[in-house]
């Protein structure tokens, strides 16, 4: 069986990420990457979280799209994934519609970085793409919406581990990392910070932003080659290596 051990990883990342209960029903997808075996794997179309085996995992191949191995149908957002792996260096792609950062996605408001908590894992607001034209969305709309999260990356002028979270406009969130772990961590942190943001807007819709030397001092210190938090140590390794 091709990637017998990748399958086995995202069927476990899948399951995962049910229990953190950011999906409801068949909502959601989990898939990881082996850039050097040219193959990532995704959970299969409509299957519920429940009745998954590895078995069901899908390969898909990064360089042509296809199915590998598989007789399922991948996830309908595969071209969306197959797009951001094309497009960035990460390893592991989530994607929820997670309640309070569906809700900032369909508001087509950006998560804003208000404080220490949000600069810790991004580097500043979470930010919104824009919506898709008529003609993208009845032409390759899943491959649309992934080119279009790599545009607002890059009208931010954002890299991909300065912010490894987006809203699609009037959709949902798509999170990623260094391999599905990390993305799901992503997911979980940025429905945090949504929930946050909207009691912050709550309390003081014209609350204070921090300065910008705050959030690089709390994301650099955890992110990079100069980051201090966490331990290196054997066997004690918990700093953030690639995201």
């Amino acid at each position: 069986m091709i990637a017998a051990e990748l399958r086995e990883i995202v069927y476990q990342a899948n399951r995962a990420l049910a229990k953190t209960g950011l999906v409801m029903g068949t909502f959601g997808n989990v898939s990881q990457l082996d850039r050097a075996a040219g193959v990532f794997v995704i959970k299969p179309s409509g299957i519920p979280y429940s009745a998954l085996s590895p078995s069901h995992m899908v390969p898909v191949s990064l360089e042509t799209g296809k199915v590998v191995d598989s007789d399922l149908r991948p996830s309908s957002d595969t071209p969306t994934h197959l797009e951001l792996y094309r497009g960035f260096g990460c390893g592991g792609i989530v994607h929820t519609h997670s309640e309070y950062a569906t809700v900032f996605a369909q508001a087509r408001v950006p998560v804003r970085c208000m404080g220490t908590t949000h600069a810790d894992y991004f580097r500043g607001d979470v930010p919104v793409t824009r919506p898709l034209t008529q003609e993208e969305v009845q032409r390759d709309y899943e491959k649309n919406t992934g080119l279009v999260i790599i545009e607002a990356l890059r009208r931010e002028g954002l890299s991909c581990d300065e912010m490894a979270a987006v809203l699609v406009a009037n959709h949902g969130p798509f999170t990623w990392g260094k391999d599905a772990a990390s993305a799901i961590e992503h997911a979980q942190v940025l429905e945090y910070l949504a929930r946050v943001e909207w009691r912050v807007r709550a309390l003081a819709a014209e609350a204070a932003r921090p300065d910008s030397f705050l959030v690089d001092k709390h994301y650099l210190r955890k992110h990079g080659p100069d980051a201090y938090y966490g331990q290196e140590a054997p066997g004690l390794k918990t700093r953030p290596t690639s995201e």
